[in-house]
């Protein structure tokens, strides 16, 4: 099973939309769909209206901002029960707050009681009033120690802070990155997946694209073909049975969604 953990969708039909994120999933056997950053209640029930029509195949992740309402178990549990979602989205750069303040950790500790996983969403695509320092995944260390039954997965392998996320894997059972693949920085996604190998996580990492960003046959077939992505023989491999795991694993049964 190909599961696409990182997409997005806009319901402005100019940008991204519905049919065009239903053209770009057929690649895959399923595709987990973020929430973007907006009036909560608005672009949940969006996204919560997309993914019903097409539950074989679609997972939706709410957005939260913990710093504006607070979410108490019986609150969250409105995301699942109400609106049939999956899990949830925070974007801590852009709404401005510390992953590990105390808002949040009330969130956590919801989610946790829940089964709620949680997706980090913090780069690279940040705008000039994000707030950069947000994005280290090293500020997820506490909330991992705090919650070790919450799933937690870090986006775009953190970036521009990699070798945080690696170290964050490593350390925590419940920590997972997201390997979302630019085609178009075949170096950077070498250097990403070797570090991964050489590091011994790269059981924790998701197979993304990043859509609208990315699309999933493009960031597949580069991932096939990755030993070939150098050309020179005397840099380090990955065995390509390893990267056929993270294409193939089941991300949603991983992150325990496909129990509930």
């Amino acid at each position: 099973m190909i599961v696409d953990c990182h997409t997005h969708i806009s319901f402005n039909e100019m940008s991204s939309g519905p049919a065009e994120h239903i053209k770009a999933a057929e690649s895959v056997d399923k595709c987990i769909v973020l929430a973007p950053a907006g009036p909560t209640g608005q672009v949940n029930q969006q996204l919560s209206d997309y993914v019903a029509r097409f539950k074989e195949k679609r997972t939706g992740f709410a957005f939260v901002d913990p710093t504006q309402e607070l979410m108490s178990p019986r609150r969250l549990s409105s995301i699942t029960d109400r609106l049939g979602l999956a899990g949830a989205v925070v974007y801590c750069a852009d709404c401005g707050f510390h992953p590990a303040n105390s808002s949040a950790l009330t969130f956590y500790e919801s989610a946790q009681e829940l089964g709620l996983p949680v997706f980090f969403h913090n780069g690279p695509d940040l705008s000039d009033n994000s707030v950069l320092e947000y994005v280290q995944p090293v500020l997820l260390d506490e909330i991992a120690r705090k919650f070790p039954a919450l799933k937690i997965i870090i986006g775009d392998m953190g970036t521009p802070f990699v070798e945080q996320t690696l170290e964050m894997a490593a350390r925590h059972n419940n920590v997972y990155a997201d390997l979302s693949i630019n085609a178009e920085s075949p170096w950077q996604t070498y250097n990403t997946v070797v570090a991964a190998w050489e590091r011994k996580v790269l059981d924790k990492l998701l197979f993304g694209s990043g859509f609208p960003r990315g699309r999933a046959e493009r960031s597949i077939e580069m991932l096939l073909g990755f030993n070939r992505l150098i050309g020179n023989p005397h840099l380090p491999t990955v065995p390509r049975e390893k990267i056929q795991d993270i294409i193939e694993r089941n991300t949603l049964d991983l992150l325990g969604i496909e129990k509930k």
